[in-house]
C-alpha cells in the first residue's frame, strides 16, 4: 500500500485589511508629536520668508526677465487662483503632520529645507522676474496686493511650485501607506496641480519657473528616498 501525503487545499490570498481605517491612521499621526510638528511647521515657514523677502531685496545682480511661451498666454488671468496659491501653506504643513516619528518628520524637514536652500541660493546669485504683464491690477484687488508685496527677482524655480510638489510626493506616499482611497489620492494630486495652475493664472510665475521648481522637487524627493533607503537598509 503506497502513502501518499494529503496536498493542503489552497488558501486565497487574501490582501491585509489595516487595523484601522486610514483616516483614523492619519489622525493618529497627526496627534503623534503634535507641539513639535505645530512649532517646527510655524518656525520652518517663518524663516523661510525672512530669508526669502531679504533675497529678494538684495540679489547679487539685476533680474534677468523669463521669457514667455504659449501656455503663458493661454492661461487667463483669475482672481480666484489666489484662494489656490494662498492655500499652499496649509498644503504643505500636511506632509510633517501625517509624519508617523521623528524619523520620517526629520527626513521631510531635512529636505524641505535642502530644497529652499537651493531655490533661495537661485534666487539670490541669478535673481529673475517674469515679465510686465500688460494687465490692470486695479481690477484684481488680491492679485494687486500680491504683486505689491512679492515683487522681487525671485522667479525662477518656483519654490512655490516646488514646494507643492514635493508636499504632493509626500502626501501620496502617505496616503499610500495607510491605504487611502484612490479619490483621497486623486484629490491630492489634483490640489497640487491646481496651485502649480495658480502661479500662472496670478501672473507670480511663467511656464518655465512652473518646470524648474517641478523639476527641483522631483530631484530633491528622489534623492531624500533614495538617502532613507540606504540608512534603514544599513540598520
Amino acid at each position: 500500500m503506497t502513502f501518499r501525503p494529503a496536498i493542503p487545499t489552497p488558501v486565497p490570498c487574501v490582501p491585509l485589511r489595516p487595523a484601522v481605517p486610514w483616516y483614523q491612521a492619519l489622525a493618529q499621526r497627526i496627534a503623534t508629536l503634535w507641539g513639535v510638528k505645530m512649532v517646527g511647521t510655524t518656525l520652518g515657514i517663518s524663516g523661510f520668508f525672512f530669508i526669502y523677502f531679504w533675497v529678494m531685496h538684495n540679489p547679487l545682480s539685476e533680474p534677468t526677465v523669463m521669457p514667455l511661451t504659449p501656455m503663458d498666454h493661454w492661461v487667463g488671468v483669475s482672481n480666484r487662483a489666489m484662494l489656490l496659491y494662498g492655500s499652499l501653506w496649509f498644503y504643505i504643513s500636511l506632509a510633517p503632520a501625517f509624519t508617523r516619528n521623528k524619523a520620517e518628520l526629520w527626513a521631510c524637514a531635512r529636505d524641505a529645507a535642502l530644497m529652499a536652500a537651493v531655490g533661495l541660493v537661485v534666487f539670490w546669485v541669478f535673481p529673475t522676474v517674469v515679465p510686465a504683464f500688460a494687465v490692470d491690477w486695479a481690477q484684481y484687488p488680491a492679485l494687486h496686493f500680491l504683486k505689491s508685496a512679492d515683487a522681487g527677482g525671485n522667479a525662477f524655480p518656483s519654490l512655490h511650485v516646488a514646494f507643492a510638489v514635493f508636499a504632493a510626493v509626500q502626501l501620496h506616499r502617505q496616503l499610500r501607506s495607510v491605504q487611502a482611497p484612490a479619490w483621497a489620492r486623486t484629490v491630492n494630486m489634483l490640489w497640487a496641480l491646481g496651485i502649480a495652475y495658480s502661479t500662472l493664472a496670478t501672473r507670480q510665475h511663467v511656464l518655465l519657473d512652473v518646470l524648474g521648481g517641478t523639476l527641483l522637487a522631483v530631484v530633491v524627493s528622489w534623492a531624500g528616498a533614495a538617502r532613507d533607503r540606504r540608512v534603514w537598509a544599513a540598520a
